[in-house]
């Protein structure tokens, strides 16, 4: 059986100082910015899945272990391996609500992006999503962003009805990250079903923040693009 302690050791070995520089750069790890504090080994995403993919038999105990690290790798490598166990094991609601009850180590756009459709979003694909809307109304960045991304899943089955919602509840927040966010998952929407989109952006345009309109059309014609970027 694996351990924590060998995952770590090896973990370690891999670590490259100065990639670990380059990434709490693009982190934004500094005073005052969304990732302030994180600290990085230096290892690429490819890399931490292999590593994932070794350490699949890791506890449940020993991954939550994992995702409380403050070294943004261990959490990384601790997101891919819930993942895996998710879509592995019959006991998803015990994944779902480790995951949950760990958000506050769930803290950048990253380890957001790779786990909240897979984990959040599968779960919730065929159940009551009111937990959706109370993370979407938190005061935590990244609990918010989850509440937009987990709709990804919903959105890849023809439902859209929640991202929609939740778009209009994150319309106003003050942050780039959810702008993206919110901005993306329309995005994602109007590629599926455009009226929808357009719908939406036909009440809200002039109201959204530059950052989510410009996501939200990406994929438009330029005259369409224009339309909408003239308010």
């Amino acid at each position: 059986m694996p351990t924590l302690t060998q995952l770590k050791n090896e973990l370690k070995k891999l670590s490259d100082p100065s990639q670990a520089k380059i990434l709490q750069r693009f982190f934004k790890t500094g005073k005052g910015e969304y990732g302030e504090g994180d600290v990085f080994l230096g290892i690429k995403v490819p890399v931490l899945r292999k590593i994932a993919g070794k350490y699949r038999d890791l506890s449940l105990k020993d991954t939550e272990a994992l995702l409380n690290s403050g070294i943004h790798e261990h959490r990384m490598v601790a997101i891919f391996i819930l993942v895996r166990k998710y879509n592995r094991e019959e006991n998803k609601k015990e994944i779902f609500n480790l995951y949950l009850a760990n958000t506050d180590n769930i803290n950048n756009w990253d380890l957001v992006d790779l786990s909240a459709p897979h984990i959040v979003g599968d779960y919730l694909l065929d159940k009551p999503r009111g937990i959706l809307y109370k993370l979407a109304k938190s005061r935590k960045l990244w609990e918010k962003r989850i509440s937009i991304l987990s709709t990804f899943t919903f959105i890849r089955n023809g439902r859209y009805e929640d991202t929609l919602k939740i778009s209009e509840i994150l319309l106003f927040d003050s942050h780039d990250l959810i702008h993206k966010g919110v901005g993306w998952m329309l995005r994602e929407l109007g590629k599926r079903d455009r009226d929808t989109e357009e719908a939406f952006l036909d009440k809200y345009y002039r109201k959204m923040p530059r950052t989510m309109l410009r996501y939200a059309i990406e994929k438009f014609d330029e005259e369409r693009r224009r339309h909408y970027l003239a308010k």
